[in-house]
């Protein structure tokens, strides 16, 4: 996969070479490059912001310097392409573990990093989609873009050390992930279930199963009622009810 970043602050993206993600830049398994779009101004100053028309607070970013930055990624790829483009923005759809997923499936990401109080609409002319982490607002799309970058690039062939890393995470099949334990198996009076050192693995995708329900149906209720049951989910829910009931 091939990241592009169009941001005022290319220094705020040095942690993307570090940890797993700085792994697979260096095997090759990902390519990222972070585009100053304050280089591509044409505008005396410098400046990539202006007032808004019709008056208002704050300033906005110009489309120019983001349309010729967008046109130097195209120069540079083989393809001609910018690839999918993604505008990171307040008002944007709520970015989730679906969206990364779907995000991993295309071969070239560009994400548009934005500051001030906001866009010229006419560069969402270049966009295929908005995104957001939540509701709230932040200071620029960095933070944002290193987020969704870091959730999508997991679902990478080769870029974490165990494929089944990712398929066994939380939110992956709409439950949130069960507890997990390493060694030693007794930590200060504190011991691991003792279905996990059974060695029977039928039994421990059972209690696994059964953590998951209750970790979601305790902490993130809203997922059960977006995912459809099992007869064997809808069974486990209900003793875990009647248990958190008679506790």
């Amino acid at each position: 996969m091939k990241i592009d970043v169009l941001s005022l602050f290319p220094k705020m993206f040095a942690p993307m070479q570090e940890s797993i993600i700085g792994k697979a830049i260096e095997r090759g398994a990902l390519s990222f490059n972070v585009t100053d779009f304050r280089d591509y101004t044409t505008n005396k100053h410098n400046n990539v912001d202006d007032y808004p028309f019709g008056g208002g607070a704050g300033m906005l970013l110009t489309a120019q310097p983001i349309f010729d930055a967008i046109a130097s990624i195209k120069e540079r790829d083989e393809t001609q392409s910018a690839g999918h483009v993604i505008l990171l923005d307040p008002a944007g759809a709520k970015f989730d573990h679906q969206v990364a997923e779907r995000l991993a499936k295309h071969d070239h990401l560009t994400f548009i990093c934005g500051h001030y109080e906001g866009y010229d609409e006419r560069i969402k002319t270049l966009v295929d989609e908005e995104l957001s982490l939540g509701d709230y607002v932040l200071t620029g799309g960095e933070l944002g873009a290193m987020v969704m970058i870091d959730a999508t690039v997991r679902f990478l062939p080769d870029v974490l050390g165990n494929r089944e890393s990712a398929s066994g995470d939380s939110f992956q099949d709409g439950l949130l992930e069960y507890p997990q334990y390493t060694r030693p198996a007794d930590f200060r009076g504190m011991r691991v279930p003792d279905v996990l050192i059974s060695g029977n693995h039928q039994k421990i995708a059972d209690w696994r199963l059964k953590e998951s329900l209750k970790k979601t149906y305790l902490r993130r209720p809203d997922l059960l009622e977006n995912r459809q049951l099992t007869k064997e989910e809808r069974d486990l829910l209900d003793d875990i009810k009647t248990e958190l009931a008679e506790e």
